[in-house]
């Protein structure tokens, strides 16, 4: 069945962000005629969570796109209008298995232009892995905090540190982590007063908040 796809070019000038393309639930046909129409109107096509059998599709027909296959994103573009700030974002993240969402977070800061920098491995596990990053981290004018299990490295950063802070829940973890509901609810009931949570796994999410932030005080 063939039918209308609808992209919301007005987007940038309401909000001065670009739609994002989910790519997860989307045919090969629908992120094809999107890509078309999106190029069509020289924007930059962003697609999040799109795995590789669909990208390669997309890859045979766009000789510019690119494929961040640890990110699960595609790009076909350049970003014309980027952000003109010195605000940067720090992405933390508590192990290597947050990884696919902080390059998320990260890939679409960085289609705006947004100096932000990731911390790998630092979770309270192992405290002093944190703790040695801290002063550098303080450097930062946001953070974007990844964690799964239970989640417990949102609070501790908002006890650490004054910047605003976006907690994103991951769906990793044993048993009664319930891939991520777990590490969700303790965000949500945080004792660190003034975080905000994003829903599980949504790194571009926490990246458009910080974005938001970003052109707030720049």
């Amino acid at each position: 069945m063939n039918f209308d796809i609808r992209f919301d070019f007005q987007r940038r000038e309401r909000l001065g962000l670009i739609e994002a393309i989910w790519g997860q639930d989307k045919s090969i046909d629908q992120l094809k005629r999107l890509s078309e129409n999106v190029l069509s109107k020289n924007e930059i096509v962003f697609i999040t969570r799109i795995n590789s059998e669909k990208a390669v599709h997309i890859l045979d027909m766009y000789s510019d796109a690119i494929f961040y296959e640890e990110a699960k994103c595609l790009v076909i573009g350049e970003n014309l209008d980027k952000l003109n700030t010195n605000k940067k974002v720090a992405i933390i993240s508590g192990g290597s298995s947050d990884l696919a969402v902080t390059l998320e977070a990260q890939l679409a800061l960085n289609i705006y232009g947004v100096n932000c920098k990731s911390f790998i491995d630092v979770g309270v596990a192992g405290l002093h892995r944190l703790i040695s990053q801290l002063e550098e981290i303080n450097k930062y004018d946001v953070l974007i905090v990844c964690a799964g299990m239970e989640g417990a490295l949102a609070t501790v950063v908002g006890g650490l540190l004054p910047q605003p802070i976006i907690a994103v829940p991951i769906s990793v973890g044993y048993g009664i982590s319930k891939n991520g509901e777990t590490a969700l609810n303790s965000m949500l009931s945080s004792c660190s007063p003034g975080i905000a949570v994003m829903n599980i796994d949504n790194g571009y999410g926490a990246a458009m908040t910080a974005l938001r932030i970003i052109k707030r005080i720049s």
